[in-house]
């Protein structure tokens, strides 16, 4: 057993997923952060978490339900007003998808749960192809939060936030993620549906275009596999 842990982030999809498998390598005994926070797909994202937790033994499953966030709204992830759009791979528009903030709501619990678990890392599984629609997954804003944590914290606290694949792409997270053996029939990626997924949503589309990519075939069932260039 290590003797030094790190809490994930982990939201039940493939990106996240590898951060687990990343942290094990590193050397991190994992305590699981999941959140339920109202989106469509929660109760399959939490399911894929759990599962993941049991696979990997992790140290805890910390299994947050918060309804601010979709109170809030203003995202097609939390709001059933709004339509999820169909995938449009090369647009630098923030998509409907962005849920105002999220990343500084969750990193905020994950800290608090780090530091109650003298844990001496923080992951999050975000990457460059995240940072280029959504505002709080660039590199910038973790190196702001990593300030955030070191002068919110006890003097005695040191907890490093980690995003290993921010300056990766999808594609390279399939590969380490394959390599490392991530048990990927057990993510969930997809925003619109719970099973099968559609297929066709950005996050559909950049996951199956990454395992192509990768010379693998996704193993969870989709309605639709089209061919994303």
């Amino acid at each position: 057993m290590s003797n030094k842990s790190a809490v994930i982030l982990v939201s039940g999809g493939m990106d996240s997923a590898t951060a687990v498998y990343e942290a094990i390598e590193q050397g991190y005994e994992p305590y699981f952060l999941h959140t339920s926070y109202g989106q469509r797909t929660e109760d399959k994202e939490y399911e894929c978490a759990q599962a993941l937790a049991e696979e990997v033994d992790a140290a805890d499953f910390f299994h947050i339900e918060t309804g601010h966030l979709s109170q809030i709204g203003a995202s097609s992830l939390t709001d059933e007003e709004m339509d999820v759009a169909d995938a449009d791979m090369e647009s630098d528009e923030i998509p409907t998808s962005y849920v105002p903030f999220r990343n500084a709501n969750l990193l905020s619990m994950a800290t608090s749960y780090a530091e109650a678990t003298d844990s001496e890392a923080l992951f999050i599984g975000a990457h460059s192809e995240d940072f280029s629609g959504y505002p709080d997954c660039r590199p910038a804003f973790f190196d702001a939060f990593q300030n955030v944590i070191d002068v919110g914290t006890k003097p005695e606290t040191e907890i490093e936030l980690k995003a290993p694949f921010v300056e990766w792409s999808k594609t390279e997270i399939a590969e380490r993620g394959l390599e490392l053996g991530v048990p990927y029939e057990m993510t969930w990626s997809c925003y619109r549906d719970e099973e099968p997924a559609c297929g066709t949503c950005d996050a559909c589309a950049f996951r199956l275009e990454a395992f192509r990519n990768a010379g693998s075939r996704d193993p969870i069932e989709y309605a639709e596999r089209p061919e994303f260039s």
